[in-house]
């Protein structure tokens, strides 16, 4: 029987399995889906199926960057014990690699990886260490010099949080200092002109309401909604905030002191905004015997 690809799609989608091996299971069977189904499963090629519905709220972001690209990418796992495996650890890197390449996250699960699609590594990895993982998101930071910094590190270039700094002018200890900076900090925005305008119409009206309790004369309620939307922007904008290196100047005046300007940056944490299912030890133990 001839092995198409539509057949071997269908494989990979019922079982999860690597488009090779999707192939080599309908091979060995002449076609045969079920049969080809039994195959995989006796070889452990097809458990990435039943792991795709938990929650992957762990792993690490790595990043990497070449001439005046960066990127940072989160790549997540089921538990942070995996987070630690070398292997685990090797294939984030190439990911991260990879990365350089492309633009968004969709192109990078196609990229790529040694012969494979970043895709099928990831399902690869997927039947090897018994865990679901995925390629949740990526950003990309371009400019004159691009700086990283990597928070809680595992290993080089990866850990909990990635950040990058785009400079305009060359000073990599200053541009390290602000990604450390953006890495406790964790800015909304690089300045109030970027910020999302959805963020400020909702401070704005929490703190109109706020004002207005005050029942002070509207022409004062100005003033006052004026003067706390100041210190909000300081509070939530990179270049306004005070610098965790020299509180007494803001990141955008120290920039100017050390003579580059920062245009952008990247912060991504592992499991930000994921919904964790939290369990009892003994709902883990009762969902680990039933496979």
């Amino acid at each position: 029987m001839a092995i198409t690809a539509a057949l071997v799609k269908e494989l990979r989608d019922k079982t999860g399995a690597g488009m090779m091996d999707a192939k080599k299971a309908l091979t060995e069977n002449d076609g045969d889906m079920e049969a080809a189904i039994d195959w995989l499963r006796t070889k452990g090629l097809a458990k990435a199926a039943k792991k795709s519905g938990r929650t992957a709220a762990e792993g690490l972001v790595a990043v990497a960057v070449e001439g005046g690209k960066g990127v940072a990418v989160e790549v997540n796992s089921e538990t942070d014990f995996v987070a630690k495996n070398a292997d685990f650890q090797a294939m984030v890197s190439g990911i991260a690699n990879a990365a350089l390449t492309v633009s968004d996250v969709e192109a990078l699960k196609s990229a790529d990886l040694g012969g494979k699609t970043v895709n099928d590594v990831i399902t690869d990895k997927i039947a090897t260490i018994g865990e679901n993982m995925s390629v949740r998101r990526m950003a990309v930071l371009e400019g004159q010099s691009v700086v990283t910094y990597i928070h809680n590190a595992a290993a080089d270039n990866m850990g909990k949080i990635g950040v990058l700094v785009a400079l305009s002018g060359d000073n990599a200890e200053f541009g390290r200092q602000v990604a450390m900076h953006v890495a406790a900090l964790n800015p909304a925005s690089l300045s109030e002109n970027d910020i999302d305008p959805e963020l400020v119409e909702r401070e704005k009206a929490v703190l109109s309401e706020q004002a207005r309790e005050s029942g002070k004369p509207e022409q004062v309620i100005e003033k006052m909604i004026e003067g706390r939307m100041k210190k909000y922007f300081s509070e939530v904008t990179l270049l306004n905030q005070s610098f965790v290196i020299n509180p007494d100047l803001t990141v955008g005046d120290a920039a100017k002191e050390a003579g580059v300007e920062v245009t952008g940056f990247v912060r991504l944490e592992v499991g930000e905004g994921i919904e964790k299912v939290e369990e009892d030890f003994a709902a883990e133990v009762a969902k680990a015997a039933q496979g």
